[in-house]
């Protein structure tokens, strides 16, 4: 179909015309347009969205996902540059023989009714063509608009004002459509090597652009700071310049950034206009307001006004959005994937005086992730750190040997040391936020949905404000690998990785978490537990600091912290002249744990010696209670499955120093000689009435049993070791067909002593 045909067409009657991918930023803000129009508008998708469901609303027919059935009846068919053969509305109506056009000759069919205003350029289209629409707005000129994202101050990506003369737009020249604009006006904010899946080289690229501009029937302007723009633009006579140069027409100087504001002056040949306050950050939003403030001026707009707008103005979604916020912290989301536009970002982050800037980032296609490797690799320099997700391909075949981490190679070899791959996008924001520190400013980018990760960790650090808030002193991580606290050495996140240093801050938080619903669990030293691959939702508390590692010792009984370590409450006992602690030499675990579990070794258990303890309730109310009053059992204590042991008063035997120290070694070399010394969590299985569990396995000839680095000891058959890089998989793994072995060969089912919490990956 011609352009005048398409024109004449949308221009008439009104019609039934039907958008292939209706959801995505571009094709909703056209269906707007039509809408507004007058046509009968439906469209299709594999996705809904908020934009979606608020079209619906002003009558867009919408269905998911493409089907025959939807283009029917349409009179024209308008398809996302995403759209391809082989989807099944595309291909019905190219069955059908219904005319068919890509987004960009449905966008200036409608802009030819109004006198166009094309901003274009490869980086920064959005936020400049947001701006130029306000400022014309404010004004008075009464403009139409369509640009490429949710912008705020504007209320929708595009609009039509039937009584306005202009169309402001945004033009995309990613499949060389740019040409096919015929605006009355231009804005050109930058041209460079981009988008090289489509062009040859930049020659072509430079083409496209010198075409736009030959289409243009009025004054453009065109940033004088940018080589390839001067280049293309410089020698048409209808161009105006600006930039910071001293040959541009319009020119900024007296540049002071504070706070992710903007201040300079303008002036236009050597008249100073006034001076401009700019909401949004980054020197290059600066020149990209200059090349608003030139257009406007040219087209009549007051200076006045001009100032006012852009004072107003806010920006767009995803162009250095925050989307969080504390006293001393940040976390902003940008679109930004290209390099040019990578390193102006990391630059605008740098002025906020920010302790570090973390980056998350998401590379945006094979092909450009090839062709701009280079690019990428200089691109992150003023960055502290930087986690490099897999690629968002946007409907792009894999190139093989291509992914994320061939851009953390090409960070280290260009001497960015601190670059990490984190593939998994539902993840990636758990690495980043496990080295937060406050006065951090953590950074998503990437023009895929990296943002979804800027939203869950700025849900995660909210949530642990809330979390400080109650519980008072203590530390609070994000995320933290509970591989680092577990003796098996093995396990996944804890969300929100707690050390409350009071009862009463921990008995608040325990209420807190109840009556919010957040998942609990509170974690000793790590011994006698087996934490899943995937981690632990909610809150992990470790009382490890403040009141739950303090003692004192009182004649024959010692009262101790939750925290405090067995093997250091042997030592504990040892200095007073206490017997009957001994048995406890070797374990790794802490009072607290063997509280829970009644833990015991070489013919001892916990509760022979407890005299009184001092626990918390779900409710937050402190307890204290004899062991009459508890439930307790072999290596279980029903009573402490919900409620948490804080603290408790022990008794020992009065007895000389020397023969305690030679039960201790005794003790000692009684472990040495029966329980491995590698990384493990004690007896995986409860002792069976018949049989050792230990003696079993022996029996069974399952010592030295391995599923990949999880091996059974053979040195005792009822632990398991990591020999250095097991996972909680492969342990479990283990244990799964150790007890296939035990119950399909002598009928014994056996039974973990090892709590198993968390999630699977």
């Amino acid at each position: 179909m011609t352009a005048r045909a398409l024109k004449e067409l949308i221009a008439g009657p009104p019609l039934r015309i039907h958008l292939i991918g209706v959801a995505g930023s571009g094709m909703s803000g056209l269906a707007a347009l039509l809408l507004a129009l007058g046509h009968r508008v439906s469209g299709s998708d594999r996705v809904d969205t908020i934009e979606v469901e608020r079209l619906e609303r002003k009558g867009l027919d919408f269905t998911m996902p493409h089907s025959a059935s939807c283009v029917a009846d349409a009179k024209l068919t308008v398809c996302s540059s995403a759209i391809k053969p082989g989807n099944a509305a595309y291909d019905e109506a190219a069955r059908l023989g219904i005319p068919m056009v890509r987004r960009a000759d449905a966008l200036a069919a409608i802009m030819s009714e109004k006198k166009g205003v094309i901003i274009c350029g490869m980086h920064g289209k959005t936020t400049t063509s947001s701006m130029m629409a306000h400022v014309l707005r404010q004004c008075g000129f009464k403009p139409s608009h369509y640009v490429g994202a949710e912008i705020p101050i504007l209320g929708a990506n595009a609009r039509w004002d039937s009584e306005g003369a202009h169309f402001v737009a945004e033009g995309d020249e990613s499949d060389g459509t740019l040409a096919n604009y015929h605006p009355e006006h231009a804005l050109v904010l930058n041209i460079e090597p981009e988008h090289l899946d489509f062009y040859p080289n930049l020659a072509a690229i430079d083409a496209v652009f010198a075409q736009l501009l030959d289409q243009t029937r009025g004054v453009f302007v065109y940033c004088g700071d940018d080589p390839g723009a001067v280049r293309v633009a410089a020698s048409r006579p209808q161009g105006i310049s600006y930039g910071t140069g001293e040959t541009n027409t319009y020119r900024l100087d007296q540049l002071e950034t504070e706070n992710f504001s903007l201040r300079f002056r303008v002036l236009c040949g050597t008249r100073a206009l006034g001076n401009i306050t700019l909401n949004i950050p980054g020197r290059h939003n600066a020149l990209n307001a200059l090349g608003v403030i030139a257009l406007a001026t040219e087209l009549g707009a007051p200076f006045a006004g001009v100032q006012t707008a852009l004072e107003e103005f806010r920006g767009a979604k995803r162009r250095f959005e925050v989307v969080h916020r504390d006293s001393e912290s940040l976390i902003v989301d940008d679109y930004g994937h290209h390099p040019t536009e990578i390193a102006a970002t990391i630059a605008t982050a740098r002025t906020g005086g920010h302790q570090r800037v973390l980056v998350m980032f998401q590379p945006h296609r094979y092909s450009r992730t090839l062709a701009l490797k280079e690019g990428f690799a200089r691109a992150f320099d003023a960055a502290d750190a930087v986690w490099i997700s897999d690629i968002y391909p946007a409907s792009e075949a894999p190139i093989p040997g291509i992914s994320g981490q061939t851009l953390v190679d090409a960070l280290r070899e260009h001497g960015f040391s601190n670059a990490r791959f984190a593939p998994d996008i539902a993840t990636i924001h758990q690495a980043v936020a496990n080295e937060f520190r406050e006065g951090d400013l953590i950074l998503s980018l990437g023009a895929g949905n990296i943002h979804e990760a800027a939203s869950r960790l700025a849900h995660d650090m909210r949530e642990r404000e809330r979390l400080c808030a109650v519980m008072g002193p203590g530390l609070i991580r994000l995320h933290e690998p509970l591989s680092r606290h577990t003796t098996m050495k093995v396990g996944g996140p804890a969300q929100f990785w707690v050390e409350p240093e009071t009862e009463e801050g921990f008995a608040d938080l325990v209420a807190f978490c109840f009556d919010e619903n957040i998942p609990f669990l509170v974690m000793g030293r790590g011994s006698n537990l087996l934490v899943r691959d995937g981690g632990i939702p909610g809150v992990v508390a470790c009382l490890a600091r403040g009141e739950f590692i303090h003692h004192t010792v009182s004649e024959d009984t010692i009262r101790a912290g939750a925290g405090v370590r067995l093997k250091q409450l042997t030592s504990i006992a040892r200095k007073a002249g206490l017997s009957g602690f001994e048995w406890m030499e070797g374990i790794p675990g802490s009072l607290g744990g063997g509280l829970r579990m009644n833990a015991g070794a070489m013919g001892s258990q916990m509760f022979e010696q407890v005299t009184r303890i001092r626990y918390c309730d779900q409710d937050g109310n402190i307890l204290t209670r004899s062991p009459q009053d508890l439930e307790i059992r072999y290596r279980d204590v029903p009573t402490l499955r919900k409620n948490y042991a804080l603290s408790a008063t022990l008794r020992g035997k009065p007895a000389p120093i020397e023969t305690i120290t030679r039960n201790l070694e005794a003790y000692e070399k009684q472990r040495r000689a029966s329980q491995p010394v590698a990384a493990c969590a004690g007896c995986i299985f409860k002792n069976p009435q018949s049989i050792p569990a230990g003696k079993l396995i022996e029996e069974l000839n399952l010592k030295n049993l391995a599923v990949g680095q999880a091996r059974v000891s053979d040195v005792h058959g009822n632990f398991i070791v990591n020999e250095g890089g097991a996972s909680a998989t492969d342990i479990l793994e283990l244990i799964a067909k150790i007890q296939d072995v035990a119950a399909r060969e002598r009928g014994i089912s056996l039974e973990t002593e090892v709590q198993v919490v968390g999630n699977p990956l």
